[in-house]
């Protein structure tokens, strides 16, 4: 059984028959003992602690941080962490132009600003349980009613009221309440810095995806002005006999084959210039554009060992303060079987006249300190304590599977970045290769060695290494901006 020990001191002064009164302070026997026994007090506080519920321990961690990446990209990998704002190493002014706007207004990022303020005001609603409460109530009074011979009368009571308590933190439930509060808070903050990350990842990949289209679409408009003049010269050449009609339809056929392709890059830009235009917080509408393709350059990739991730990334520091919110819930939750210690002291004044109560109200007031412990909930807090602590293993298995995913993206960023290189080198010799075959081809068509299908097939060739040579520039660049934020974009703590 647990105690419940209850003392109260009750004293009135001044009463309405302007008699004097005084009233010794009334302790229970219990609360006397307390008092004249502090050994006891202390040895029963210890006993009472072990009321509380039994708390599951920690599932086992599991997460081993690898001693280094599985690859490197080359001289780079000794570059400094990256900035915070990264995207300024494109060096295009409009890129920047567009995350900062982004980061001001995007809707996503606003609710999760506005999170953030609501858990900072949690923080405050628990904190305040630790200090005392005072309210005051005013309750003016008029009551008809019958007398004892039948006959009505009127009263006016007229009174006021102010109460204070305060319950006194043993235990450090209330503490933990407030810490669980403020680490909720801290997680908050973390989860608006990884939404920031990820609006400008997003907004600078969405640019660099359409300086590409761009890029495309200038070449296939180029291209397209090359094949009018391959048609008009297949025709030409069909028309006085010196070719077939064969070639003159192929060449006519490859003018419609590029043709085709200028709406659907139209139509793709179009759209993402809309898209970008929503996540930046606007309307649709068209997007600015500063430097060239060819123009950008990424940057350099940040060096790092994978236990720098840790620090670096605002979604495991999220989890983290997850975990140690959910930690601190459960120690609040836990100490629920344990005994409250609570002081309440309540003061008023009160009169049958208005004049007596503004002039001579008789003061009333009373104090109560209150000792309470449940005695049988049917297992109610256990089964609270027991979901708390599933929560809190929830928690640990998100962290680690958050550590283990942004492993796996900076691994994924490395080895793309370095791959992409690659790739980029050997689309440039088979670039070289299609330029030579359609010079070679090109002078074979002239001097009447070959057919006039070799030129276009060799322009086809060639078109479709220029149109991969973009597609890698705008694929690198994309990488660029994966990494950074798969490595955190210089977010600090």
């Amino acid at each position: 059984m647990r105690p419940m020990v209850k003392a109260s001191k009750s004293l009135a002064t001044r009463p309405a028959s302007g008699a004097s009164m005084a009233s010794t302070p009334q302790l229970s026997t219990a609360g006397m003992a307390l008092t004249r026994r502090p050994a006891s007090v202390l040895a029963a506080l210890a006993l009472l602690s072990g009321c509380a519920a039994t708390v599951a321990p920690p599932p086992p961690a599991s997460l081993q941080t690898p001693a280094a990446w599985r690859g490197t990209v080359g001289p780079l990998a000794t570059a400094p962490a990256p900035e915070r704002q990264w995207w300024q190493s494109f060096g295009d002014p409009a890129l920047s132009a567009l995350v900062e706007t982004a980061l001001a207004h995007n809707g996503d990022l606003r609710v999760a600003r506005a999170r953030v303020a609501e858990y900072r005001a949690r923080v405050g609603v628990a904190g305040a349980a630790q200090r005392p409460a005072v309210s005051v109530d005013s309750a003016p009074t008029r009551v008809r009613q019958l007398a004892y011979n039948g006959v009505p009368y009127v009263t006016n009571v007229y009174q006021a009221e102010f109460q204070a308590s305060y319950e006194i933190d043993v235990w450090g439930r209330l503490a933990a309440q407030t810490a669980a509060a403020a680490a909720g808070y801290r997680a908050e903050q973390a989860n608006a810095d990884a939404a920031a990350l990820a609006v400008a990842a997003s907004v600078a990949s969405g640019y660099l995806n359409l300086r590409g289209l761009d890029a495309q679409l200038e070449l296939t408009e180029a291209t397209l002005k090359l094949r009018e003049q391959s048609r008009a010269l297949a025709q030409r050449q069909f028309e006085v006999g010196y070719s077939s009609r064969l070639e003159w339809l192929q060449a006519q056929a490859e003018y419609q084959a590029a043709a085709e392709q200028v709406p659907q890059l139209k139509r793709q830009i179009f759209e993402l210039e809309n898209a970008l235009s929503i996540l930046s917080g606007g309307n649709p509408g068209a997007v600015a554009r500063g430097a060239a393709l060819a123009e950008l350059n990424p940057p350099p990739v940040p060096a790092g060992l994978p236990s720098d991730l840790l620090r670096r990334r605002p979604d495991i520091a999220r989890a983290e303060r997850n975990l140690v919110a959910l930690n601190a819930s459960l120690a609040a939750t836990r100490d629920q079987l344990l005994p409250s210690f609570k002081l309440t002291a309540v003061g008023g004044v009160q009169s049958l006249k208005l004049h007596d109560f503004l002039n001579a109200p008789t003061a009333l007031w009373h104090l109560t300190g209150l000792v309470a412990a449940p005695l049988f909930d049917g297992g109610r807090v256990q089964a609270q304590t027991d979901a708390a602590a599933a929560q809190r293993d929830q928690a640990v298995y998100a962290y680690e599977n958050a550590v283990r995913a942004a492993f796996a993206e900076t691994e994924n960023g490395l080895g793309a970045v370095r791959r992409l290189r690659e790739q980029a080198l050997e689309n440039d010799a088979r670039r070289a290769t299609a330029a030579e075959t359609l010079r070679i081809a090109h002078n074979r068509y002239r001097n009447g060695y070959a057919s006039y299908l070799e030129e276009l097939d060799a322009q086809r060739t060639l078109y479709s290494a220029d149109v991969g040579r973009l597609q890698l520039r705008t694929r690198i660049l994309v990488a660029s901006v994966d990494l950074y934020r798969a490595m955190g974009g210089g977010w600090a703590p």
